[in-house]
């Protein structure tokens, strides 16, 4: 049973499906005060909210048994994500379910600002007929710039392309010189683009480098007939500057649909008659609100029931979707990290993860933070996540990395990790076979073939006769059946791996440990079984 706190006004039926779910209870509460949503959040697994909840690193204080935040809708700047990484909390948003909505409103308040069509609409309500007031413009044969090209920067291009617009992107992060099968043109200089454009439409994320990206210095550098829209996020913007400028007639007008406070209370530009406003109405259609309230409640029943993340926002280098190769490659990874755990009682230095082929690159960092969560667990208190492994192994001074190599050669798909600490390095090996099965094929040079599953032993012992005998003596001494045994011998060294049909009675490891030498190191592990072929 998981517990999902509903935080935000949610599409009415989604949260039905929710409450109707047996596995999962939901409790409905909105309007939470900051004070009362850090009291009650620990008691949830999850928690769902929209625009008008602000989660602050308070509320995270004590984040108790909370796993995930999933956010209705694109931005989580109402999320402190330095706060949830730390807390071990996945924060998701759901960035496709209101892209159309969005991109339609930006464009309808680019037709409205250009044909003048709200104040045509009062003023003939008003019981006037004032045609020669209110000539606008057409859009065909104009500039639009777009700053931003994410899903919705691309698809308000997508309809300015079919308005017969010339489109012209500013975006630091885009890769190519042209978007859209070469119809849009990206611009690597913000000014250039604002001297160019008679729209100018903003799309951008808002972090510590866009904040304010619009000011009265970038409006100075406008066409004097350029119009602004801006449904995006109102910090954007300069909001005393854009109603200055076209107060000033600097610029002819913009459209807003966002603010750097909302609800914004009186502020300048809504004494200037050419500024359109909108109260935050970009998602506000009745598909969007379903799709962004459907998409947020499976990304976190995903998450809390499965494990499955998607839509994250807090984990860097997290591939969007997961294979059953990469579920696969994620387990043996796993199971790598967990025989390694026992070896490293000294404590850890530093942790690699290599990959011998540059296929792996999209999971490598995956990986790597599912080996930091197996091995630092056995030493700290905090709840170790792939959400918060990096931020804790560097806050203790642990050295991570994880790297690829171009190979030519046939070898066989391999990851390897490598541990090190106070005088010791250990490293181990492993792949997945063709019918998903993870395979461990080296530990500390020691080649093998062994299918990490079930109670295991691991020996390291010195290469001489008796010690297997020794061994199974004692095992059958203490009725403790050895299901298999992998063995390997390097220089007068061995290793032996058992599998065994119980956990090995204290008494076992304690002779066996005590028997040094020719004993050397034993450490038992547990790893879930095995069923079935898992990769097609």
């Amino acid at each position: 049973m998981v517990k999902i706190l509903i935080a935000d006004k949610l599409d009415q039926s989604v949260v039905q499906d929710l409450q109707a779910r047996e596995n999962v209870e939901i409790d409905v509460k909105t309007g939470l005060s900051e004070d009362e949503l850090a009291k009650i959040v620990g008691q949830y697994d999850g928690m769902i909210i929209r625009s008008g909840v602000t989660v602050t690193a308070k509320v995270l204080e004590h984040p108790g048994q909370l796993r995930a935040i999933a956010r209705a809708g694109v931005g989580v700047d109402n999320v402190d994500l330095t706060a949830a990484t730390k807390a071990g909390v996945l924060v998701m948003n759901t960035p496709d379910a209101n892209t159309i909505s969005t991109a339609e409103h930006a464009f309808g308040m680019m037709l409205s600002l250009a044909r003048y069509i709200p104040q045509a609409n009062a003023d003939t309500k008003a019981g006037n007929w004032n045609r020669s007031k209110f000539v606008g413009r057409q859009l065909a044969g104009k500039f639009l710039g777009v700053i931003g090209l994410g899903r919705v920067g691309r698809a308000v291009a997508e309809r300015a392309l079919a308005f017969k617009m010339t489109v012209l992107a500013y975006d630091p992060l885009f890769p190519d010189e042209t978007a859209l099968d070469g119809k849009v043109c990206v611009v690597r200089d913000l000014d250039e683009l604002l001297t160019k454009v008679d729209f100018l439409t903003l799309h951008a994320p808002l972090t510590d480098n866009t904040r304010k990206m619009l000011g009265a210095e970038q409006f100075a550098k406008m066409k004097p007939s350029a119009l602004v829209i801006n449904c995006a996020r109102g910090e954007l913007i300069d909001e005393e500057a854009l109603a200055q400028a076209v107060k000033d007639k600097k610029i002819a007008g913009a459209a807003v649909d966002v603010y750097s406070s909302e609800p914004p209370g009186k502020i300048a530009m809504f004494d200037v008659e050419n500024i359109v406003n909108t109260c935050h109405l970009g998602a506000s259609t009745k598909e969007a609100q379903l799709a962004v309230s459907k998409e947020a409640a499976q990304e976190m029943l995903d998450y809390l029931l499965n494990g499955t993340i998607s839509g994250a926002v807090n984990v860097p280098g997290l591939p969007p979707t997961l294979t059953a190769k990469d579920r696969a490659y994620v387990d043996l990874v796993t199971r790598m990290a967990a025989l390694m755990a026992p070896l490293t009682g000294k404590g850890i230095k530093s942790v690699h993860v290599a990959a011998s082929s540059t296929q792996f690159d999209r999971q490598l960092p995956l990986l790597m933070r599912t080996a930091l969560v197996h091995l630092l667990g056995q030493y700290l208190e905090t709840p170790l996540n792939v959400i918060n492994a990096e931020v804790v192994a560097a806050s203790t001074g642990i050295q991570f990395s994880h790297s690829s190599k171009s190979s030519r050669t046939a070898e066989a798909e391999r990851i390897t990790l490598e541990v090190k600490g106070s005088g010791y390095c250990h490293q181990i090996d492993g792949t997945v076979t063709a019918e998903g099965l993870p395979m461990i094929l080296d530990i500390d040079g020691y080649r093998m073939q062994m299918v990490p599953e079930g109670v295991m032993v691991i020996q390291f012992n010195d290469d001489e006769p008796g010690v297997i005998g020794m061994v199974g003596t004692l095992f059958g001494t203490y009725k403790v059946n050895i299901a298999d045994m992998t063995l390997s011998r390097r220089d007068n060294q061995a290793l032996m791996v058992f599998k065994i049909d119980a956990p090995p009675p204290a008494q076992v490891l304690e002779q066996l440990r005590n028997a040094c030498p020719p004993i050397r190191i034993v450490a038992p592990v547990e790893l879930p079984k095995i069923s079935g072929v898992r990769v097609e």
